[in-house]
């Protein structure tokens, strides 16, 4: 099975986060990393948004 890879906008427009939330989450290892597709652009691959998104629901769920 191929991995789709996501791009930023999409990513901002699933997750519902900002660019710098998503850059601060990465930094602090709370998001997932892009992988590198070009010497300027970035990519994340879905099923990576897909799992943090479920961690994040869960994590929710526990705390309520």
């Amino acid at each position: 099975m191929e991995e789709r890879i996501m791009r930023r906008p999409e990513i901002e427009r699933v997750t519902g986060l900002s660019r710098s939330a998503i850059y601060a989450g990465m930094q602090q290892n709370r998001f997932p990393k892009p992988i590198k597709l070009g010497p300027r652009a970035v990519g994340w691959i879905e099923s990576d948004i897909k799992a943090w998104i479920e961690a994040a629901r869960s994590e929710r769920i526990q705390t309520h």
